[in-house]
Parts: structure tokens; C-alpha cells; sequence
């Protein structure tokens, strides 16, 4: 079986939710969810990235709730350390790979856990966190989301915020992740905030989980020049399962958009003939997404394998999709 590097989910961010929220028993080890461990070790994983996320318009002590969900983290990898390992280095996951444990990389999914603090951000990576998602879909004192957002309106999917970029401070906490060697993400970031990204930072980042816009127009998805110039940087986009983002419905009365094999392999060959084979990773955004997905959680990953093989590509170019892609990237990053 290949092995796989998925570079976002919200199985951690689940679990604590509904043992606060509605004093849920489940744990890492054993859920109902898409992820457990049970799962990754089916699917053959050896790493995931788990997200703290946190709604700004949900949560008014960001860094202090954030440091509930990361205790959180810690308590599960602790309770599971026979099966999985916390990594902050490259080193990490080799020894973790040596040892037959799967990895268990921690991320944020809202910059604005931070709470516009230099000095916060530094406490994040102190404590583990090894990426950032800049935004989620609010402005929030960093930059401004894919989308224009207006509270009380529904927002067009399909018009792209081209204008709004980084902030003076978004740009000073970008260059502090980077000094750090905390991976920049850039899913969910405005398309000039992207740019911005692109011209202030000068090592690979990546778009952990956004799809390509030429096969369903969504905001969340890249276009064609986003990918080349996050390939020409080294970066790589986590291809994401949520069936919006993969496959673009017109009415919702006829059909629901389906997450299927076939759509992310159009995707995968859209990226590829664009940015080429080694700016493309998985992102599933399990536990984030709902909706029909024909790979139902993480132990039925090896299916987009199979689906790969069928559609042509090589064994070396189905290695570089689901693990050696992402591993070089934090190979150069992370320390």
C-alpha cells in the first residue's frame, strides 16, 4: 500500500466540540467519524495534520480557547503514544517512521488565534504548531478571505476577492512564520493576499486543502496562475473532498455535487498539466466536510490509488501525490 500525507483535517477540533458541547465518549483512538486511528492505520498513513479551528464570529478569547483545544491534542497523543507521535522537526517523522507510529503534525486553521500578536504566534510554535491557515472566512487583522462577506447576505461562491491583500501586520506575521519555520497556508486567503505571500516570503508554502478552479468554479479553488507560481515557489495544494469544491452543480434540484474518485482525479490531472506532478498533495478536510463522498473516511484512502493507477499515472508519480511532495516541503521548513 502507498503511504499518505493529508495536510488538514478537524477531527481534533470534533472531538473536543462534542465532549464540551454534547459530553461525547469518542476518542482518537475510536469514533464514528472520518478519522480515527483505527482508520489512518487502514489507510496507511504516515502523517496527518490535525487543525485547531476556531470561528471568529463563535469565539472572543481565541488564543486562550485555542490553548483548550491544544491541551486537548497533547492529552489524545499521549493516551494513543503506542500508535502515533507529535512532530515538530523532519527528523521527528523519521524516527516516528522508524518506529512504526503514524505522525501527528499540529496546525491552526485561523490566524487570528493569534490574536494579532507576534509574541502569541511565537507561544504557538513553542507549543507545536508547525502551519497556519492566514485566514479562515473573515477579515481578521492578517488579510481577507477567498470571498467578500457581508454578515446576513449570502456570499457568490464564484466572485473571487481579488483586491484585498495582506495587512501591514499580515505581513510581518508571515515573514515571523517563516523565520520560525512555521509552514504558511494559504487556503482561504484572498488572491491577493496570495500574491502578497508569494512576494514577502521566499520559501515554499502551500494551499494545504483548495482544489483547481478551472474544473469547479468555486472561490476556494486555485487558478491556473496561482498553481504555477505556488509550484514555481515549491509549495503544493492539498487536493480537498468536500463535494463543493470538486464538483461544480448548477442545479442543486437535479443532482447534489458528488465527491467521487473520478472528480479528483480530473483535479489531479488539471494541476498536473499545469504546475506539473510535484505541487500536488491531499488535503481531505475530513471532519470539516459533509456531503456524499465515495472515500467515506480514512480507511478507504488506498481507493484513490487504485483510481490513480487507472487513470495512468506512474507508481513515482502516485508517491509524489500522497506522501513525497509534502514530505520535501517540510523537510525545508520545518526545524
Amino acid at each position: 500500500m502507498t503511504k499518505l500525507i493529508d495536510m488538514h483535517c478537524d477531527t481534533i477540533t470534533g472531538l473536543y466540540d462534542h465532549r464540551v458541547k454534547d459530553g461525547s465518549t469518542d476518542t482518537l483512538r475510536s469514533n464514528s467519524m472520518h478519522i480515527d486511528l483505527e482508520k489512518l492505520r487502514k489507510g496507511n498513513y504516515m502523517l496527518q495534520n490535525f487543525a485547531i479551528f476556531q470561528s471568529l464570529k463563535k469565539h472572543e478569547n481565541m488564543f486562550e480557547d485555542s490553548i483548550k483545544y491544544i491541551d486537548y491534542f497533547y492529552q489524545e497523543m499521549e493516551a494513543n503514544k503506542d500508535y502515533i507521535g507529535v512532530v515538530r522537526t523532519y527528523e521527528d517523522i523519521l524516527k516516528n517512521e522508524r518506529e512504526g507510529k503514524i505522525s501527528a503534525l499540529l496546525t491552526l486553521e485561523e490566524g487570528a488565534e493569534a490574536e494579532g500578536k507576534l509574541e502569541f504566534l511565537r507561544t504557538f510554535y513553542r507549543l507545536g504548531v508547525r502551519m497556519i491557515t492566514l485566514t479562515w472566512n473573515y477579515e481578521n487583522g492578517i488579510g481577507y478571505p477567498n470571498f467578500h462577506y457581508e454578515e446576513g447576505k449570502s456570499s457568490d461562491m464564484k466572485s473571487r476577492n481579488t483586491v484585498e491583500g495582506l495587512t501591514e501586520f499580515g505581513i510581518s506575521f508571515v515573514e515571523e512564520m517563516e523565520r520560525l519555520g512555521i509552514i504558511i497556508d494559504v487556503s482561504h486567503l484572498s488572491d491577493a493576499g496570495f500574491y502578497d505571500v508569494l512576494r514577502y516570503i521566499k520559501k515554499p508554502f502551500v494551499a494545504s486543502h483548495s482544489n483547481a478552479l478551472h474544473c469547479c468554479n468555486h472561490c476556494r479553488n486555485l487558478t491556473d496562475d496561482m498553481i504555477r507560481r505556488l509550484s514555481e515557489r515549491g509549495g503544493v495544494t492539498g487536493i480537498n473532498f468536500y463535494p463543493y469544491f470538486l464538483d461544480e452543480v448548477l442545479s442543486t434540484e437535479v443532482r447534489k455535487p458528488y465527491a467521487s474518485i473520478e472528480k479528483m482525479v480530473e483535479h489531479i490531472k488539471h494541476i498536473k498539466n499545469i504546475g506539473g506532478i510535484q505541487c500536488i498533495g491531499l488535503g481531505t478536510d475530513f471532519d470539516g466536510i459533509e456531503g456524499d463522498l465515495e472515500i467515506k473516511d480514512a480507511s478507504y484512502m488506498q481507493m484513490l490509488v487504485d483510481g490513480l493507477e487507472k487513470a495512468g499515472f506512474t507508481s513515482t508519480e502516485i508517491e509524489a501525490i500522497c506522501y513525497k511532495n509534502v514530505l520535501r516541503v517540510y523537510k525545508e521548513i520545518l526545524r
